[in-house]
């Protein structure tokens, strides 16, 4: 079989596996006479979630026909599908899912233990588009600008290319932010139909020439141990290595620590978590 037609068939048993393990009952069907399966017909998987049974038939029979991501929606509510299971209906459709800042998951609990835990150290969890989702407090004195963003712009990058020169936290940019674009853009090739990736690039591109012309360079970069410089407004120059590790939940996160290379910048971090309240590098948007 060619790569397609594999992929419909395995989406036709997929789905076929999930409609079967769903009784009439569970959905506040009556149980019926005369049923082969104890599972849901494939017609009352149409009526409920709101497709014609002809096409929903098509798609279990694994035939070469177009889906919306409204209609997988439909039939995931319908079948009950966890986050794991919607991810891979979504794969073998062949239709990239839409994740955003809203639905990107739900960190483990262990996660916010483990960073609030690192304590002295800054840390953080990241998406693949950079959005920042958790943080602990050493972070938070560390880039008070960025943790105080409402979620549509609590962005790394976005903070980073739109601060102007003597506003920006990172000193060593010049290194630094080609690598994590070159980053972004790995991770963009997992997502190239996403409209919530397609948005964020056209958005950054607008407002920021610099991104622009990175992005335009087409460098891809893995994630891993940096040097970054940052500066903060009363405590002075803080010199860090970030180490990068993947999480296996929720998809695509990764959880960044970062490490003072030398005993000048151990102790500024450590007055920093000790004085939140100091003023940091002010942020300017435009």
């Amino acid at each position: 079989m060619t790569h397609p037609r594999a992929r419909r068939a395995e989406l036709a048993s997929f789905l076929r596996s999930r409609r079967d393990r769903i009784t009439p009952a569970d959905v506040g069907l009556p149980p019926g006479l005369r049923r082969r399966t104890p599972g849901l017909r494939r017609e009352e998987v149409a009526l409920l979630a709101g497709v014609g049974v002809t096409w929903y038939t098509w798609l279990e029979q694994g035939r070469p026909i177009n889906a919306s991501v409204q209609v997988l929606d439909a039939i995931s509510r319908t079948l009950g599908l966890d986050e794991a299971e919607r991810e891979h209906l979504y794969r073998l459709a062949d239709v990239p899912a839409v994740t955003d800042s809203e639905t990107c998951g739900v960190l483990e609990p262990e996660t916010r233990l483990i960073l609030d835990q690192l304590g002295p150290l800054p840390a953080a969890v990241y998406n693949g588009r950079y959005d920042l989702l958790a943080w602990n407090d050493t972070y938070a004195a560390l880039f008070p600008v960025l943790v105080a963003q409402p979620r549509a712009t609590r962005n790394a990058l976005w903070q980073l290319f739109i601060a102007k020169d003597c506003c920006t936290p990172m000193l060593n940019r010049t290194e630094e932010l080609p690598q994590m674009v070159a980053t972004l853009r790995a991770g963009f090739g997992r997502h190239l139909r996403e409209p919530a990736w397609i948005d964020f690039i056209r958005r950054l591109s607008a407002a920021s020439p610099e991104f622009a012309r990175m992005w335009a360079t087409h460098d891809v970069a893995r994630p891993g141990s940096r040097m970054k410089i940052f500066r903060h407004s009363a405590a002075g120059q803080v010199r860090l290595v970030s180490t990068s590790m993947a999480l296996s939940s929720p998809a695509e996160t990764r959880m960044v620590i970062y490490t003072p290379m030398d005993e000048e910048s151990r102790e500024r971090i450590v007055w920093i978590r000790a004085h939140p309240e100091a003023p940091a590098v002010p942020a300017h948007t435009h």
